[in-house]
């Protein structure tokens, strides 16, 4: 079906490129797997386009680290940047040679190894990732490839800001040069809508292989969690309550947090996004405590919400309970042909009801004030996974996240300002109803408060 490199790239053995230290890693047919889907998805004489990501500069001379574009490390696994890869719905012919796919990454280079670490190259794309038409990328400038005779050339728009490195043919910035001087000038072939449909579609539906990663990425959140609420003490900042969260992901192998960790006390529960983590923790605080943990590649997000001081204040306790009880409707209409938005649905009819029971609204319009997000995105390589938000299938995992935030000057009786609450859980739908992958936490007042009463 595909060839072996027809060009002669050198590089170091690829065994020594064997990733020696991790062994549940997505398998190379995991991988492949996934790109022949995408190719069934392919109309007659077509081919798609995928870049993987560049290097993003800090400051100076420091980069960010490295993450993979998820689309880029779902069809191939490869983790390094600066590759580009192309895979068509028929086998193509070029120099006697077949291939139905084609992969440019960086090649070998023991300097900027010794400084960097150790690049897989085109053998290690062979041997390890299994993808055989694989060249370095400094090639793809002269590679003949005329896009011209497809009637459908895939691409995803791609608005990233790049540098270029003048001294590097292969960068991410020359490879997307190249690929528009042999793309059809006139445009006439080139479809950038339909293939983040495609793959939106794939990745919505979670493989076996997947899902054992996600459940790890879980657990190691849901331990994280509990750890917490066994260890935080008034008088500490929210940054301590986040290097215990994160001391817990580092300490069972996840490699980072997949989004910055919220830890937002007090007031800042009232702020969806916080991420700053500085304040001191006070004796009558809520804490909102929105984290994740990625474990090679794939992400939780969890979310629970408890008082500092291990009890909850009765205006506290009546918030909470209200999107404790949204949160289990929006839960049970995660089923099997109910559609994307169902638990969004079934959360906000609740909250609407019970805030003007408090009459903290009078008119059902009003809830946006104090609940203004959706309750579920989906989850995978990203924290908000690619998905097509139809009806819900087996395979789906999505997050369950309700909340009610009440900030000092709002309109309503004083006693309610700075009260917020988010409970979150991630659920996987299964053939016939779901599965709550998070329910190891505790998440009823009385639990709360029995885990948090045990001695520090």
């Amino acid at each position: 079906m595909v060839c072996g490199s027809w060009l002669n790239v050198s590089g170091g053995p690829a065994d020594s490129l064997v990733n020696e230290y991790d062994t549940d890693l997505l398998s190379a047919a995991f991988h492949q797997g996934r790109r022949e889907a995408l190719r069934s998805l392919l109309p007659e004489n077509s081919a798609a386009i995928f870049f993987a990501n560049s290097i993003k500069n800090r400051s100076n001379d420091v980069d960010f680290e490295f993450h993979q574009s998820p689309n880029f490390y779902y069809l191939t696994g490869y983790t390094e940047p600066h590759g580009i890869f192309i895979i068509f719905k028929e086998v193509q012919s070029k120099d006697g040679q077949r291939f139905d796919e084609l992969i440019f990454v960086q090649p070998r280079d023991s300097t900027k190894e010794l400084w960097v670490g150790k690049r897989l190259g085109v053998e290690g794309v062979q041997k390890i990732l299994g993808i055989q038409s694989a060249f370095a990328n400094e090639h793809f400038a002269d590679f003949e490839l005329d896009f011209s005779v497809f009637d459908q050339v895939y691409v995803i728009p791609d608005d990233q800001v790049m540098a270029d490195n003048s001294t590097d043919r292969g960068d991410r910035f020359s490879l997307k040069k190249h690929l528009q001087m042999k793309m059809d000038t006139t445009g006439r072939n080139i479809n950038t809508v339909l293939l983040k449909e495609m793959m939106s579609g794939l990745r919505e539906v979670k493989e076996s292989e997947e899902l054992e990663l996600l459940r790890r990425a879980i657990d190691i959140t849901c331990l994280a969690h509990q750890e917490l609420m066994e260890k935080i003490k008034v008088g500490q900042n929210e940054y301590h309550a986040e290097a215990i969260l994160e001391y817990v992901f580092k300490s069972e192998g996840a490699e980072y947090p997949g989004f910055p960790s919220i830890v937002g006390a007090g007031e800042n529960s009232c702020i969806l996004h916080y991420t700053t983590n500085r304040k001191i923790l006070q004796d009558n605080d809520l804490v909102v405590v929105d984290i994740g943990a990625e474990y090679h590649g794939y992400s939780a997000d969890v979310t629970r919400t408890f008082p500092v001081n291990g009890k909850f204040s009765k205006e506290q306790m009546l918030i909470y309970n209200i999107v404790l009880e949204a949160q289990e409707a929006g839960i049970a209409a995660c089923l099997p042909g109910n559609r994307f938005w169902a638990a969004n649905q079934a959360a906000t009819r609740v909250i609407i009801k019970r805030l003007k029971q408090l009459n903290l609204i009078t008119d059902s319009r009003e809830y946006r004030k104090y609940f203004m997000h959706g309750t579920s995105h989906y989850l995978g390589l990203d924290v908000h996974d690619a998905g097509l938000f139809g009806n819900l299938s087996e395979g789906n995992v999505l997050t369950v996240e309700p909340g009610i935030y009440i900030p000092e000057g709002s309109p309503c009786d004083p006693k309610w300002w700075n009260i917020g609450v988010r409970i979150e859980d991630d659920v996987l739908i299964t053939k016939t109803g779901y599965e709550v992958l998070s329910d190891c936490i505790p998440k009823s007042v009385s639990d709360i408060e029995e885990m948090m009463a045990a001695p520090k």
